[in-house]
């Protein structure tokens, strides 16, 4: 298990880094807009381009970001239901969710998008949109974002295991998926 508990470090290592580092997209983004809108307002010109590539920066930062939300317990689930379990169930809940539901979606996205991305990539696909962008990297961000999550699924996967068998501690001890409510925790104090 000692092998898999490292490669499970690793993956989160990177998906770390990756997920703050693509979180200045957003800022980026912001900017291209308002950039694009002040040209637009101001001198009357504009390009689908500087559309296109707001939502690149905004898909970017989502998709990249998403393994980076589920390793650290931030993705959606429904706490009313879930936060009602002990958490020995909620590890159960979350070991099978994964198990059953999220390693075959990703799986499945992973099987069906890299055709969709390779075909791309050797056509050279554009925008049909007058002044667009080349889609391939959009599509090929939709392939690095599964690939990403897939592995973050394998790392939680591996962690779930370990702290079920007592081996490591619960990096999320707390009853719900988002902890105490800072502000209780002071008033308890």
């Amino acid at each position: 298990m000692g092998g898999l508990l490292a490669l499970a470090r690793g993956i989160d290592r990177v998906n770390t880094f990756i997920g703050k580092a693509v979180s200045w997209l957003i800022l980026l983004a912001i900017l291209v807009s308002a950039v694009n809108a002040t040209i637009r307002k101001v001198f009357s010109i504009s390009s689908n381009a500087w559309l296109e590539l707001q939502w690149y920066l905004y898909g970017a930062a989502f998709l990249l970001a998403a393994a980076y939300t589920l390793k650290q317990n931030e993705h959606i689930r429904i706490d009313i239901v879930y936060g009602a379990f002990s958490r020995r169930v909620q590890h159960w809940i979350d070991l099978i969710g994964h198990l059953l539901f999220l390693m075959p979606f990703l799986t499945l996205m992973l099987y069906l998008l890299y055709p969709y991305v390779m075909r791309s990539v050797a056509s050279g696909e554009v925008s049909t949109n007058a002044g667009g962008l080349i889609l391939w990297p959009a599509k090929a961000l939709l392939l690095a974002g599964f690939t990403l999550l897939y592995a973050q699924g394998i790392s939680e996967i591996i962690k779930k295991i370990a702290v079920m068998r007592g081996l490591i501690e619960d990096p999320f001890p707390s009853v719900g998926p988002h902890g105490a409510d800072p502000i209780v925790k002071e008033e308890a104090l």
